[in-house]
């Protein structure tokens, strides 16, 4: 169960006063977990970084050899205010992380350890700008792409679901939640057999998937079109990336309020504690190895896809 967990994060989040140090006290019933906040100012305001360690019972942060699995909320902010009242659909990724973050340590005391260490970042501000967007105004941010993936992309993550809000589209026309191909050094792979079997199992219904394009795995600032942020991460890292979208059937804007859905949102704080279960336990792979290294052989790298570009990529 995560919908408990999903409404608490929630109705923490709900609020024009909320900082990273209150989301921090969610963990004070859990010695083992370790919470890190870190404000940091923007050119647009300021923003709260929040890192959830919650260790594994063989995790490397203990000495042991178990790979770390991450978990990003992906957001512009959690709020849009003074010109928005009240929690904004973007919240949602700050929601999933944090809530995925507090099922783990829950689970932790009543007996059901994770082998591996699962990181959780994502960061809290509740008065973000917004910026014009098509088809809908997205949510902006008080730092830019380059400091989020500094402070949410940790060196230790293994493999990364980075959850966003996704509905201000009209290529998803599905209510709940939604993931794509694996993102990885620039390529974009088929979408994961095993996260295809664990989305069904965690949602009781068929998986549903997302396209993606070779500009949505390029960063922010190169002038092209993005559907969101949810694949940024990929651009700062070599682990292998999936997006969890959470879904609407219509194009909602990012900034909307009253547009944050508790059992969508709780299904993605679903999906990701099977997959870390999974993950850390080594019956879930986020791509086929011996295939990336073929790819690789016959076409090259891809990194250019994770720069700025310019004349290197002539």
């Amino acid at each position: 169960m995560t919908l408990k967990q999903t409404m608490t994060v929630l109705d923490i989040l709900d609020s024009g006063y909320v900082s990273g140090e209150q989301v921090k006290g969610l963990f004070n019933d859990y010695p083992e977990v370790s919470v890190t906040v870190q404000k940091v100012l923007g050119e647009k305001g300021s923003t709260d970084f929040i890192k959830i360690v919650v260790p594994g019972t063989d995790g490397k942060s203990k000495g042991g050899h178990t790979p770390t699995f991450g978990i990003i909320g992906r957001l512009g902010g959690i709020g849009a205010r003074p010109s928005r009242i009240g929690i904004v659909s973007d919240a949602d990724g700050a929601v999933a992380a944090v809530a995925a973050a507090l099922k783990l340590a829950d689970m932790q005391t009543k007996g059901d350890r994770l082998k591996g260490d699962v990181i959780v970042t994502t960061h809290i501000c509740p008065d973000a700008p917004t910026r014009p967007h098509e088809p809908v105004d997205f949510m902006d941010s008080p730092v830019d792409i380059g400091t989020m993936n500094k402070h949410e992309i940790v060196p230790e993550m293994e493999a990364i679901l980075s959850i966003d809000t996704t509905k201000g589209n009209r290529v998803i026309n599905h209510k709940g939640i939604a993931i794509s191909p694996t993102v990885k050094e620039g390529y974009i792979l088929r979408v994961s057999d095993d996260l295809l079997r664990i989305m069904e199992m965690a949602t009781g219904q068929l998986p549903v998937t997302f396209p993606i394009t070779m500009q949505d795995i390029t960063p922010y600032g190169n002038d092209l079109y993005h559907i969101n942020s949810i694949l940024q991460p990929a651009v700062a890292t070599d682990a292998p990336v999936v997006g969890v979208a959470v879904t609407a059937q219509s194009a909602v804007p990012g900034c909307g309020t009253g547009a944050s859905h508790e059992v969508d949102i709780a299904a993605a704080v679903r999906f990701s504690i099977e997959v870390a279960k999974e993950m850390t336990n080594g019956t879930c792979e986020f791509y086929d190895k011996a295939e990336f290294a073929r790819i690789t052989e016959l076409y090259g790298s891809m990194k250019i896809l994770q720069t700025s570009g310019g004349t290197a990529a002539r």
